[in-house]
């Protein structure tokens, strides 16, 4: 979690240096992956009524799983967790869906960012991470298939299993580069002026809400995978607290 950096409120920009997909191209995939998979998008967010209350608490949700994203080496875990304790799916496991993907040159600083040269293989995967019929985040993952098992790179290449439980033996640690809230339920500021009035509706919740830039290392210290996770809105698809 060292020198990761927390924003609020400001998208997390891919360029050049970042490698990740434009946010107009996610959105487009989380609305094409929410139908491919049976979620209704944010659906269940209409158990969210428009008041101060279900904002604060909505806030508490997104922050307590961007907090547990940053403290456990494992993604696919925490959103196991996630969808366990908020009774989302059973049973709650997270499948990695493959996404159509254009093939493009490996970004110069994810190559820095693994210690790789020029002409070492980096292969990438993109996936949609799905609890029952929740996306809950989608994932651009550049990994150096020399550095894994072959049964490792077979499982990566050949099934729907995600990239933490195929690697689950390295012993991984992660470390976090960028995390930032693309969304927040309440205004900036909010804790020194007053929360706006409920509402007759329910809250509104965007497609892109949290994303996160990190580091895999196995337990020797080398890294072989970098990742960007956009978690959906599909995350408070559960039913809110009364």
């Amino acid at each position: 979690m060292r020198g990761a950096r927390m924003g609020q409120g400001t998208a997390w920009k891919p360029d050049g240096h970042r490698g990740g997909p434009p946010r107009s191209r996610l959105s487009a995939i989380v609305l094409g992956a929410a139908l491919l998979f049976g979620g209704g998008g944010t659906a269940m967010a209409a158990d969210w009524p428009d008041t101060p209350m279900a904002r604060m608490r909505m806030q508490a949700e997104i922050r307590t799983l961007q907090v547990a994203l940053l403290t456990q080496p494992s993604a696919t875990v925490t959103l196991e967790d996630w969808c366990a304790r908020h009774a989302m799916a059973t049973p709650a496991r997270v499948l990695a869906r493959r996404l159509p993907e254009t093939r493009m040159a490996i970004p110069a600083q994810v190559r820095a960012d693994l210690g790789v040269g020029a002409d070492e293989p980096v292969r990438h995967r993109r996936v949609a991470l799905s609890c029952g019929s929740h996306v809950l985040s989608l994932a651009d993952n550049w990994y150096v298939p020399a550095r894994l098992t072959p049964a490792m790179n077979a499982r990566l290449e050949q099934t729907d299993v995600p990239f933490g439980h195929v690697v689950a033996d390295l012993g991984f640690t992660r470390r976090t580069l960028d995390s930032t809230l693309l969304w927040s339920p309440l205004p900036a500021g909010w804790e020194a002026q007053a929360l706006p009035p409920a509402s007759s509706g329910a809250i509104v919740v965007p497609g892109e809400i949290l994303r996160n830039r990190a580091v895999l290392s196995r337990h020797d210290g080398v890294a072989f995978s970098e990742v960007v996770e956009t978690y959906t809105g599909a995350i408070l698809e559960f039913t809110s607290p009364a």
